[in-house]
């Protein structure tokens, strides 16, 4: 039988009632003022004062019925040792949250001192192992490079195929905890149909003996980077306070995976750092010019100078023109060395192997070392301030995203914080917006760059972005309502329509990621803070649009409900039957309301009649050039294409929707 198990706070496993501890407590107090308890009761409290074992309670009662005590002594024995049972399991229950605590605080010094991360983790799991009292425990990472999963730390494991296995995404326990965030137990692992079984993980579990298997996820936001494990090779029903705990674990473990790639990263920009402090003193002693510059780099970054600023102190030390240009030519073999390319110097930026662009120098096509050096230091100073601004850039696109899932999800939130959270980001709930579901067709790393792309879109928009059920979803506001921040990078305004936008973004993101984006759109959302429940009815009938415009072929483009005719009027939220009328055949509605003409009533009969000319003229009782006018200037109306299958489709549709409405609304 397996049990899946919240990750809730430590508790005591004995449930008692605190009130009933201090009246034990209160027991020997109280008496103190007058007499020592009898003797047979007083044995119970020697008996918790050297925490003896539950069955030693039992002692003091036998002893005084073979004494041969009378009933009342004997119902006063079984009160005491009921009530310091109770006591002893209070006390089991605080040496256990003792012992848990104490290890988390150790962890959490760990953390705080971190400096091998394999030694942390190694502890992490070995305090979970010993806490909840498990035969084995173990922590698997993912690894994105290679689409897989690997064993980390193992402790208590004696199969060499289990400490060294690798296993797919979503196969096994893990795979199930890894898919859903949420921890999972299992008493037999064999005869559990929840999660996929494969024959390599089976193995390997049937290896190393494991029956109950307990996992919990590790978290950074929200995604699962790996999963904690504790194991048992019997059955086993692992507690609820068990479940959080080792929780507790993880997230300690994720904090410390964390903590560590942060302090690689930093390693790594100070060691590139570093290397520039190393050159510039090697050569020092040539020209204290390079070491001017480096000093003027240096005050630049401090004082929080930008990639221009950077271009231009290097254009007043080489005596010439230095820009910074995103489209980077092809530098074959330059290992971060300046190049001469015809009458320029080009140095590429780049960091961890990441090119975001070139210096590029100009006016000045005879360079010595030392320059070369100095146009080389400036790319990798350059780089460094572009990584910069990228992780403030992350970080404000998590918080955008942070803020559009709660509109999606929690809308019952205080709208006051909603409205002060938007305005700290530069967006207006209180203006009309449209919810756009964008979507790329590729892998997983094509999705992440779809997100990036879109949250610096939505940031400039002063909009919201997130990303969401495979795609990435995108709060902006019309044309009009949030317009762009000075000085914005999209020139480009927003259209005053939902159909508009979805088709500017689509282009814009597809010029960006230089792939196909289909992009769907809702109606117009009035005020998001208004009516916050309204956010997540847009977002599906974005969806919906999404998935239309793919299924009927129109991948790469952007739309809205109106845009799909009769699709669109299934797919809107608001049924705009009105609307999608007047898109259709307002034109020749229209014509018949201003020249009193029965073009309406001509085109019903011509579709009614199988659209043919000669039934339609006895139908109406007029001459067959009669009709054939009539139809020529509905052909000038609706445009080329109107007798296709699809457009007489969404013509006739129209047609009966507006005789059952009556007339036409303006």
């Amino acid at each position: 039988m397996s049990h899946t198990q919240p990750a809730t706070g430590h508790g005591s496993g004995s449930g008692s009632d605190p009130a009933a501890v201090s009246a034990a407590a209160t027991v020997p107090a109280a008496q103190a003022g007058t007499a020592p308890p009898p003797p047979d009761q007083a044995a119970y409290l020697e008996l918790l004062a050297r925490d003896a074992a539950a069955e030693a309670y039992d002692r003091p009662a036998l002893l005084a019925r073979a004494d041969g005590a009378g009933p009342e002594t004997l119902a006063a024995l079984e009160g005491a040792k009921q009530l310091a049972l109770r006591v002893r399991g209070e006390l089991a229950g605080l040496r256990r949250r003792q012992a848990e605590l104490s290890a988390l605080f150790e962890t959490a010094h760990d953390l705080a001192g971190l400096r091998d991360l394999d030694a942390v983790l190694r502890a992490i799991v070995q305090r979970a192992r010993s806490l909840l009292g498990t035969e084995v425990a173990y922590l698997s990472l993912n690894d994105p490079a290679a689409g897989d999963t690997y064993m980390r730390v193992t402790e208590g494991s004696v199969s060499a195929r289990f400490q060294q296995l690798r296993l797919g995404m979503g196969e096994g326990l893990g795979g199930l905890v890894a898919q859903t965030a949420r921890p999972y137990v299992t008493a037999s692992y064999f005869d559990d149909p929840r999660f996929q079984h494969t024959a390599t993980i089976d193995s390997c579990v049937r290896d190393e003996g494991l029956v109950a298997i307990l996992g919990v996820p590790l978290m950074l936001g929200s995604q699962v980077i790996g999963v904690l494990f504790a194991a048992d090779r019997r059955a086993r029903v692992f507690e609820r306070e068990q479940v959080a705990l080792l929780g507790s674990f993880a997230a300690h473990a994720a904090v410390a995976i964390d903590t560590a790639n942060l302090l690689a990263e930093t390693r790594s920009a100070l060691a590139e750092l570093e290397r520039a402090n190393g050159i510039i003193r090697a050569h020092s002693g040539v020209l204290e010019r390079a070491s001017e510059v480096h000093d003027r780099l240096t005050e630049l970054v401090l004082r929080g100078g930008g990639v221009h600023d950077v271009a231009g102190a290097v254009s007043e030390v080489l005596d010439g023109t230095v820009e910074f240009t995103e489209e980077v030519p092809a530098l074959p073999g330059t290992d971060g060395h300046a190049v001469r390319r015809g009458e320029e110097w080009v140095a590429a930026v780049s960091a961890g192997g990441e090119v975001f662009g070139a210096l590029v120098l100009r006016g000045h096509p005879d360079l010595d070392p030392v320059d070369r050096r100095t146009l080389e230091r400036a790319a990798m100073v350059t780089s460094l301030l572009l990584l910069a601004r990228r992780s403030a850039s992350d970080a404000e696109q998590r918080v955008r995203g942070e803020l559009l899932d709660d509109l999606l999800d929690a809308p019952e939130r205080d709208v006051r914080l909603l409205r002060e959270r938007a305005f700290r980001l530069g967006a207006d709930l209180d203006a009309p917006h449209a919810v756009l579901a964008a979507r790329i067709d590729g892998p997983e790393s094509d999705r992440q760059r779809l997100w990036s792309a879109a949250s610096h879109l939505a940031a400039t928009r002063r909009g919201l972005a997130a990303a969401r059920d495979g795609g990435t979803v995108l709060l902006l506001p019309l044309g009009g309502a949030g317009g762009l921040p000075p000085g914005g990078a999209c020139a480009e305004s927003a259209p005053p329509d939902a159909a508009g936008l979805a088709r500017l973004v689509a282009r814009q993101l597809g010029e960006t990621l230089r792939e196909p984006v289909t992009v769907g759109a809702s109606a117009l959302a009035a005020a998001p803070a208004a009516d916050p429940e309204a956010i997540a009815e847009a977002y599906a009938e974005a969806r919906r649009c999404l998935d239309t415009l793919g299924a009927i072929g129109r991948s790469g483009e952007g739309a809205a409900a109106q845009d799909l005719g009769f699709l669109g009027l299934l797919l809107s939220q608001s049924r705009d039957i009105p609307g999608f009328v007047r898109s259709t055949i307002g034109e020749v509605v229209d014509y018949d309301e201003r020249r009193g003409t029965d073009l309406v009533r001509t085109l019903d009969a011509y579709f009614a009649c199988g659209m043919s000319p000669a039934r339609t003229k006895d139908e109406l009782h007029v001459h067959v050039n009669t009709v054939a006018q009539r139809l020529e200037r509905v052909g000038r109306l609706l445009g080329p294409g109107w007798q296709s299958p699809a457009r007489a489709l969404e013509i006739q549709l129209a047609l009966r929707l507006h005789r059952l409405s009556g007339a036409l609304t303006h």
